[in-house]
């Protein structure tokens, strides 16, 4: 089992700057990849960015240049960079797992509100 909690959300001004953290505890060693997925109203879920056990990053193109993920091995902590911002930024993020027998694990979600 894996548990994830993502923290970092909040109301932020077009052009602003969030930072999301995915702390992630459990069976830490059964995971292949890590990603950070995003939900607006009324739309699917989608993946925003991704990083893989052997540091491989890959970004939605709506998002490449204003967004990073990376992680901190030693906190057990993955984290989305988000600079940039704008309106359709504005979604429910989720911190998700995916482990190596391909079980899928997400977080609870932050909220991200782009407003002036």
């Amino acid at each position: 089992q894996v548990q994830l909690v993502e923290s970092g959300g909040g109301l932020v001004q077009p052009g602003g700057s969030l930072r999301l953290s995915c702390a992630v505890s459990g069976s830490i060693f059964t995971i292949n990849t890590m990603g950070w997925y995003r939900q607006a109203p009324g739309k699917e879920r989608e993946l925003v960015a991704g990083i893989t056990r052997g540091g491989n990053t890959n970004y939605a193109d709506s998002v490449k240049g204003r967004f990073t993920i990376s992680r901190d091995n030693a906190k057990n902590t993955v984290y989305l960079q988000m600079n940039k911002l704008n309106p359709y930024d504005t979604a429910v993020y989720y911190c998700n797992a995916k482990t190596y027998d391909k079980a899928d694990y997400w977080g609870q979600g932050t909220q991200v509100t782009v407003s002036s």
